[in-house]
């Protein structure tokens, strides 16, 4: 089950969300320092890590959460949309960032082949999702707690199913989620140490993956010469095997040894 707009940004207000606002936005500056001169996409509820510095960024949610607007003073640049018809042309953007996008996504597949539409050549994507091992994806008082948390491995390859290729990983949020504002303070030590020691237990998972186009290899015309092919054999044919009672009586199809095989390369 997805959680609203409202939910989300009372989350967000909150001093648990804003704590984990900070941290998530330290790793996703890991990987992309310098966001204002791209093209940029936000898919999900991507506000609170949106820079609104940029000039070209826009926000799409979709149409079972909700939207809220976003930048109303400079123009709102926020739509609502459906997950697998993105309003936009092909090779829009240059960077696209998915926050509770793909977790609660009710066609993850379908949203991937979308975004990877939108992205221009040799464009990256950030996805941010619920770590399977990390203590997040048990808390339903978070939007982490909500949708289906990856591992690693599932999300590398649900990427690499549809032509993204994973170029990087980071992690965030190993303070488990606790109202204690006591406990909050350690979270930048809690940071530091599970990046070191133990990283696969981090509460989200950051993924960048890089739109690649594959092209297949072309077909050698000597690989292609070798290739049989089979013709129909003509009725008249079989019945005159027939009336001389040849050996091959049975057989419906012939190699033609005078048809030359042209392919094309």
């Amino acid at each position: 089950m997805r959680p609203d707009v409202f939910d989300l940004q009372a989350f967000y207000e909150s001093a648990e969300g804003q704590l984990a606002r900070r941290l998530i936005l330290r790793a996703l500056r890991r990987l992309w320092p310098d966001l204002d001169r791209f093209r940029l996409l936000g898919v999900g509820f991507p506000l609170p890590f949106l820079p609104t510095t940029a000039a070209q960024a826009v926000a799409v949610m979709p149409h079972h959460q909700g939207a809220r607007p976003w930048l109303v003073g400079r123009g709102n640049r926020a739509a609502l949309a459906r997950e697998d018809e993105l309003p936009f042309a092909d090779g829009a953007f240059e960077r696209v960032l998915m926050v509770h996008a793909l977790e609660s996504a009710r066609h993850p597949n379908r949203l991937l082949r979308e975004v990877w539409r939108v992205l221009a050549d040799g464009g990256r994507l950030a996805v941010i999702v619920p770590n399977r091992h990390g203590l997040w994806c048990w808390s339903d008082r978070t939007p982490f707690g909500h949708g289906h948390p990856y591992t690693v491995t599932q999300l590398d390859r649900l990427l690499r199913a549809q032509l993204l290729e994973p170029v990087n990983e980071d992690h965030a949020l190993y303070l488990p989620p606790v109202r204690s504002a006591l406990l909050r303070r350690l979270a930048i030590p809690c940071e530091r140490f599970g990046l070191r020691l133990m990283p696969q237990f981090s509460g989200v998972l950051m993924l960048e993956a890089e739109k690649r186009i594959y092209v297949a290899p072309p077909v050698s015309a000597v690989a292609c010469r070798k290739r049989r092919r089979y013709v129909p054999v003509r009725p008249a044919v079989v019945h005159d095997r027939l009336s001389r009672g040849g050996a091959e009586t049975g057989a419906a199809h012939r190699r033609d040894p005078g048809d030359r095989e042209s392919c094309a390369i």
